[in-house]
């Protein structure tokens, strides 16, 4: 068995699907469809694991190729706050959640959470809009601006 660390986990162990060599350098493995695996870690943290670690929130954002600021950006917070829930391992339950439904939905090729966030953000940035509504025969609804 292999001890896999390089993922930035410490209990993954392969029981096949790579190759051990000598080299002059020392003992060399080679690890068979590496995205495949990362995709089978990714998909048992989000299907079997009770609450993220710091390393297993790590793991996540990196396979949605998501750097610390951008994380931070898409959860409306700080990137100091992504990094401290990363190194300490407290990382708040809203934020555990949205993580694994993200990567969920990405891996599924349905984007409709990501849109939304998108959405969101750029509400966030708009300036405040004046809204009108009125009454009709189906009830209340907004004016088109």
């Amino acid at each position: 068995m292999f001890h896999y660390t390089t993922c930035g986990l410490r209990n993954v162990w392969l029981g096949n699907g790579y190759d051990e060599r000598e080299t002059p350098y020392g003992r060399a493995v080679a690890i068979r469809d590496l995205d495949g695996l990362h995709r089978a870690i990714a998909r048992w943290l989000i299907a079997y694991r009770p609450r993220l670690s710091g390393s297993e929130f790590r793991f996540l954002r990196k396979e949605l190729g998501l750097s610390q600021a951008a994380a931070a950006e898409m959860f409306g917070n700080e990137a100091q706050s992504v990094a401290l829930w990363e190194r300490k391992g407290h990382v708040p339950a809203w934020a555990d959640r949205f993580l694994r439904a993200l990567y969920r939905e990405r891996a599924d090729g349905n984007a409709k959470i990501e849109a939304m966030i998108d959405r969101l953000n750029a509400l966030d940035q708009a300036e405040y809009e004046r809204l009108t509504l009125d009454r009709g025969r189906g009830g209340w609804k907004a004016r088109a601006a």
